[in-house]
């Protein structure tokens, strides 16, 4: 079991292993709690009903890990599936292997988005909210990276602060449904973007939404106990993923 948990991507593995060990640990493991909770699902060990967020069900009879399973499930082991998996540990990964050697940051952000989506939730009646928190990352990337082209299906090709738009519109088209889930997403990552990236500039380098000392400490500690080697920096993948979506 070390040696599958802990190998790091070494070769010898199959494209799809090496794909998942390549990935940064947040990234990674969200990834897999996604993956892992369709299949259970499709097995019928567990029901969505047993997985999305209600307030009333967390605070009221005490189900805590629906504060964290409604981010998990984005539906049966299908296409759909397989493409929110695609476009969250996509982006999910480039943000985190652009943060810096130590996940605190990420997960951090990870952590803020989630606190705001569950506040939100009740007041829409957003049941799941792994796609919104998807929709965050992907708009948080997309405005780090502005003169960035990407083409979506091979038919329409833009910059990157687009792409959250484009696939609203995609999600229009298919679903006939405004996406209130794709739609809060984008506020929540437009809010700590504008906190990261545009505010500091303007309040002499204050950034109110950075991590706080004792969870960059618990983080530091977890990444050194684990080796450094865990914690490289893959910065020629960064540049190399982000060019084109299909």
């Amino acid at each position: 079991m070390a040696a599958l948990w802990g190998n790091g991507g070494q070769a010898g593995q199959f494209p799809l292993e090496q794909w998942f060990y390549e990935m940064p640990p947040v990234t990674r493991w969200w990834t897999a709690a996604t993956v892992a909770t369709s299949v259970l699902v499709q097995c019928n060990v567990l029901t969505p009903y047993q997985l999305f967020y209600s307030f009333r069900a967390v605070y009221a009879k005490s189900q805590y890990w629906r504060l964290v399973s409604t981010f998990l499930y984005f539906g049966p082991l299908n296409l759909d599936l397989l493409f929110h998996v695609f476009f969250m540990q996509r982006y999910s990964r480039l943000l985190e292997e652009s943060s810096g050697r130590s996940p605190a940051r990420f997960s951090w952000m990870l952590f803020y988005a989630m606190a705001s989506l569950l506040v939100i939730s009740p007041f829409l009646s957003l049941p799941f909210l792994g796609t919104a928190l998807s929709s965050s990352l992907v708009y948080v990337w997309s405005r780090r990276n502005p003169d960035t082209r990407l083409s979506f299906l091979g038919l329409l090709v833009f910059n990157a602060p687009y792409l959250p738009w484009v696939l609203m519109a995609f999600s229009i088209i298919v679903r006939k449904v405004v996406p209130k889930d794709e739609i809060c997403g984008i506020v929540v990552g437009h809010i700590w973007y504008f906190f990261n990236d545009v505010y500091p500039s303007l309040h002499g380098g204050h950034r109110p939404l950075d991590p706080p000392a004792w969870w960059r400490r618990m983080f530091d500690e977890a990444g050194s106990a684990h080796g450094t080697n865990a914690a490289n920096v893959n910065g020629e993948f960064a540049a190399a993923a982000a060019p084109e979506v299909r």
